[in-house]
């Protein structure tokens, strides 16, 4: 009689949807709550260098006559910084859409290079995918580069959500400031190399990653030398071409490493 009042295992009805795991990708003991914690704080490093700068963008975009309302709008419709930055001296002296939208093109080509290594296959949601590729900045890869392996759906939107949060945050407060300011300053424009730099620095701590460092550093002189116009596009090919030429020679060396102990 006690073994027939409890239900048999076999027979018991499966989840239902609303009872089913909420993720299936998460690390064992963690929640949805705790891995868009998690990417927040993976954010604030980078982010302590995106708010100043968007706070640049912002005294920028009002101490060249443009609308208030061009910092957010951009930002939120955009989210380039390099591009927007350049976006706002290309709109005061009245250039051309064709040149516009080039230069974007040649400025932002370097993200298809990123989508080989950045994680968005966490992502499964359509809307939530778009936004990701939408969000795919250079701090965001710079992240993620920096800890392969680690990333969630959970995670990796709430980090990526958080960088634009800082930058759109930083525009408004520097719109904000620059209605107070008496005169003009000088030397915003040099605030994005200030923070490339500092990513660079940051992702290059260690001798192993010291080669792409003198890679890129070579692929970019030689396109300026070269293509002076275009430097910052040819320099991405050419550093490309120089990784995958390091990688072959890396693989070819290893064959031979293991023919001799085999």
């Amino acid at each position: 009689m006690r073994n027939a009042a409890v239900p048999d295992a076999a027979a018991a009805p499966a989840p239902t949807p609303s009872t089913a795991p909420i993720a299936d990708d998460l690390p064992a003991g963690s929640t949805p709550r705790a891995e868009v914690a998690t990417g927040v704080r993976m954010s604030l490093a980078a982010g302590l260098g995106m708010f100043p700068l968007g706070i640049a963008f912002g005294v920028l975009v009002m101490q060249t006559g443009l609308p208030w309302w061009v910092a957010p709008g951009l930002s939120v419709a955009l989210f380039a910084g390099s591009v927007e930055l350049l976006l706002v001296g290309l709109m005061v002296v009245g250039t051309p859409l064709a040149t516009i939208a080039l230069t974007i093109l040649l400025v932002n080509f370097r993200h298809v290079f990123y989508a080989f290594s950045f994680p968005l296959h966490v992502v499964r949601h359509p809307l939530a995918r778009c936004y990701s590729l939408y969000a795919l900045i250079d701090e965001a890869y710079a992240v993620t580069a920096a800890s392969p392996g680690t990333w969630n759906r959970f995670r990796l939107l709430a980090m990526q959500a958080a960088f634009h949060s800082y930058w759109v945050g930083g525009g408004i407060v520097g719109v904000a400031i620059a209605s107070f300011l008496p005169g003009r300053i000088e030397g915003l424009e040099y605030a994005l190399c200030a923070l490339f730099i500092t990513l660079t620095l940051d992702a290059c701590r260690s001798r192993r990653q010291l080669p792409s460092l003198l890679l890129a550093g070579l692929a970019y002189t030689v396109a300026a030398v070269v293509a002076p116009g275009s430097a910052l596009f040819v320099g991405l090919l050419a550093f490309v071409a120089l990784l995958l030429g390091r990688y072959q020679l890396l693989r070819r060396r290893e064959r031979l490493r293991e023919r001799r102990h085999a």
